[in-house]
């Protein structure tokens, strides 16, 4: 009886940790998902056919039951692969997904500043309308990773995170 209950709550403590990190988020991922991605590897992961983005076309994979939208786009991997369709953005409105600092979908703006204030690079700034003019509360907190070319960018209305996303810097 000892062993089963042994082998139970290591079965137990291993599913908890591996639960957790297939909800990370980073400058490079959401989930299992990185930036760079190539669109067969994201198949296999999703289980669903992608089609290649062009700014209508949305594609929404679900992971564990929740959502995230991929964008792909051709992209250079290197000089054998000049143009291979991969991830270039993503985005999850999930509560589920969260940094290692624990930001996430519902922390505050006060996190945010937080937990990253010493960050290399980070920028706050307003979210606009289509008539060009800033919208009241509502924003984008965004961590640049220099080194992968990528961002990392929080939504934020009424100072609550609504929505992360991550993908390249189109300076690079």
């Amino acid at each position: 009886m000892k062993k089963i209950i042994l082998f139970f709550t290591i079965t137990m403590a291993f599913g908890l940790v591996n639960a957790q990190e297939s909800f990370e988020v980073s400058t490079l991922r959401i989930g299992p998902y990185k930036v760079f991605m190539p669109k067969a590897e994201v198949e296999k992961i999703a289980g669903i056919t992608l089609k290649k983005s062009d700014g209508e076309k949305r594609n929404i994979v679900k992971y564990n039951g929740e959502s995230i939208q991929i964008d792909l786009f051709d992209n250079y991997i290197n000089e054998a692969n000049p143009s291979v369709p991969s991830i270039t953005y993503m985005t999850t409105t999930s509560k589920k997904f969260k940094t290692k600092s624990g930001i996430g979908v519902g922390s505050t703006k006060e996190d945010l500043i937080n937990a990253y204030r010493n960050y290399p690079s980070f920028a706050v700034r307003p979210d606009w309308d289509k008539n060009n003019k800033p919208v009241k509360d509502s924003g984008y907190f965004t961590l640049e990773d220099s080194q992968a070319g990528t961002h990392l960018s929080f939504k934020f209305i009424n100072n609550i995170v609504t929505e992360i996303s991550v993908y390249l810097n189109e300076g690079c």
